[in-house]
């Protein structure tokens, strides 16, 4: 373990000899007593040590084994240090380009793993991930691009037709697509965004089953998947699976369902019955193309952006072993204000996918 000073991490002086690492508080580690002698000797916890180097440069340098193997017990208890062997191998399962746009994605991981190592592990297990995106609009191109750039290692879109203009975002895809196979853009911008050569490097997700799919359609209504056929097909087939639309003036991302252990989508539309007996008529009304649904439907670029990035946080969220708070509840995001909140879903005891079985006599 070669051991390093978290890059992410700032260095200030609180007084004439007391040193902090990091800025906000909840990161923060102090070092008091600061003299010269010890700020040499962090010069030297740069990523081509390992402990026992260090202690020895300690000793070499007259600053002491002894007082140097206390520096670095309380570095690491302050979560100040990483691996950053650990870390070269982890970057090492990239292609060069995206290990070098990878740099502040592991900055950031280091702070949220805090123990030396535990960030790299993250990144390598996030490389094994597979991710379906189900809808090449300006929210699900968008997030399909976020993810790969944030090192999930395989990134399929799926959508049929042409990209049409209301599909264009800055995040997602550029204007100049307009017209081009909407599958063929969606796969591009991926690889963009992970700098992968399109021939060379980019990576399909593997044949099976992914590790999540995103319902991400168009007309946003992925907020109102929940009973549809694909839906009820991933609930049993255990996929997990992450409803995210932009609805008319709100951005919705939610439920994340893991099926089995969390409300599901269709646990959101039987909830929404029981407060609006109509809204079954309503959803059929909205569903295959039928002529209740909006001609041009809204989808604001800054809204579809917004969902989009809190979409693949989450996403990442879970693929790194969290619970984001779209599991049992939903977020939205209102255009008006700008406002988010998180609503909260329990299991609808009519859906019965939260049902334990009935153990055998």
């Amino acid at each position: 373990m070669r051991l390093a000073l978290k890059t992410a991490l700032s260095r200030s002086w609180r007084d004439s000899d007391t040193l902090q690492f990091g800025t906000v508080s909840r990161h923060a580690g102090v070092l008091a007593h600061a003299d010269r002698a010890l700020c040499d000797f962090l010069g030297l916890v740069d990523g081509t040590r390992d402990r026992p180097a260090l202690l020895a440069e300690g000793e070499r340098t007259g600053f002491g084994r002894g007082p140097a193997g206390t520096v670095l017990d309380l570095l690491e208890e302050a979560g100040v240090l990483d691996d950053a062997e650990a870390s070269d191998r982890a970057l090492a399962r990239f292609p060069q380009p995206h290990r070098e746009l990878l740099g502040p994605d592991l900055a950031s991981l280091s702070l949220i793993h805090s123990t030396p190592g535990a960030a790299p592990a993250v990144l390598a297990h996030r490389a094994d991930r597979a991710v379906e995106v189900r809808g090449a609009g300006r929210v699900g191109a968008a997030l399909a691009a976020v993810l790969a750039a944030g090192g999930t290692g395989a990134v399929g879109v799926v959508d049929s037709g042409r990209v049409a203009p209301g599909d264009c975002s800055p995040a997602g895809l550029p204007a100049g697509d307009v017209g081009r196979l909407r599958s063929t853009a969606a796969r591009e911008a991926v690889d963009r965004a992970s700098a992968r050569h399109p021939a060379r490097h980019s990576r399909r997700p593997r044949p099976g089953l992914p590790d999540l799919v995103v319902l991400a359609p168009r007309d946003g209504s992925g907020a109102f998947a929940g009973g549809t056929p694909q839906a009820r097909e991933l609930l049993r087939a255990g996929v997990p699976h992450l409803y995210v639309g932009v609805v008319e003036e709100f951005g919705v991302v939610g439920p994340l369902v893991v099926p089995g252990s969390s409300a599901c989508g269709h646990c959101l539309v039987l909830a929404r019955e029981d407060e609006d007996a109509a809204w079954p008529r309503i959803l059929a009304q909205l569903a295959d193309d039928g002529p209740g649904r909006a001609p041009a439907p809204a989808c604001d670029t800054a809204l579809a952006t917004a969902v989009a990035g809190l979409a693949a946080l989450h996403v990442q969220v879970f693929l790194d072993g969290g619970r984001p708070p779209s599991v049992d509840g939903w977020c939205e995001i209102s255009a008006v204000d700008g406002m988010p909140r998180r609503l909260r879903l329990k299991g609808h005891p009519d859906c019965g996918c939260l049902w334990q079985p009935v153990p055998p006599h």
